[in-house]
């Protein structure tokens, strides 16, 4: 399984063109991916930089066919003419998707410039076994918003392993029973760094002994320092490091076999990581 994560800023490069079918050739020359993650896509919002009108979810479905695209959006507001305009995650596999759920994760007060955020989650049936693909954003402005929205996704984490390990009755039509999954992969745009506590809040061990998250970087790479995957190339935002992240149930991170992170590409303010899992 070759999984893609990667937050493309509404397919803009640092050129300020728009343009979803480059990430999506870009991806592709980087591996022939099975899952792509993605952060900030939009649909109907012309007044982020370069934008137009164009519903990307459905872009980037059309130049992935053969894929399962699920959409997570966060942000849904009247766009002043009579519409909507979307903002959020998508998860794109070619494996079958077994159920997908949306989370919207907590989204506490605070006086800063923020927005609510959204966790994919979606059962695929993958060659390691059905596995729970994961995508999110977390918020940038606000350390106690993180914290809170780590706190919803490790709680969404524990339920599924909890209705895993106890199968609910089956039933007809909307009762149908659909495949769990223990094995679990998160990715995302995180906006925080290695050393952040919020992020070894995430990484803690559950109080039920539930599998906790891996970060992929060191289970692979050892000692080396996390790349670089945000401010390369603009540090408007701050100075070069690494914001996002991979992980995975310990299971899974003992099947990872290469984490690649490429630090060269400009068509995102981000830079994407290739994670390939090998099967057990």
């Amino acid at each position: 399984m070759r999984l893609i994560t990667w937050n493309i800023q509404w397919a803009r490069g640092m050129d300020n063109r728009v343009d979803p079918a480059r990430i999506v050739a870009h991806a592709r020359q980087m591996a022939d991916f099975d899952v792509l993650c993605l952060q900030e896509v939009a649909d109907n919002f012309p007044e982020l930089d370069g934008n137009d009108e164009t519903d990307q979810f459905a872009r980037f479905a059309e130049l992935l066919p053969g894929f399962t695209a699920i959409e997570g959006i966060g942000v849904d507001v009247d766009d002043g003419r009579g519409g909507r305009s979307r903002f959020g995650n998508l998860l794109l596999t070619r494996y079958p998707v077994a159920q997908a759920l949306r989370h919207l994760l907590p989204w506490e007060a605070a006086e800063t410039r923020n927005m609510p955020r959204m966790l994919i989650e979606a059962v695929a049936l993958t060659p390691l076994g059905p596995v729970r693909l994961m995508t999110t954003h977390l918020e940038y402005s606000s350390s106690r918003l993180r914290a809170a929205q780590v706190d919803g996704i490790r709680e969404a984490h524990r339920m599924a392993l909890a209705r895993h390990a106890r199968p609910r009755e089956a039933g007809p039509h909307t009762y149908r029973m659909t495949p769990s999954a223990a094995s679990a992969v998160l990715t995302g745009d995180f906006n925080m760094r290695p050393d952040d506590p919020v992020l070894a809040r995430l990484l803690a061990p559950f109080e039920g002994g539930e599998p906790p998250f891996v970060d992929l970087w060191p289970a692979v790479m050892g000692e080396a320092p996390h790349p670089p995957t945000a401010n390369l190339f603009d540090q408007i935002y701050g100075e070069p490091g690494c914001l996002d992240y991979v992980l995975a149930t310990p299971d899974l991170a003992a099947r990872a076999r290469t984490v690649t992170c490429d630090v060269e590409t400009k068509v995102s303010d981000h830079q994407p990581i290739l994670v390939e899992f090998a099967p057990g």
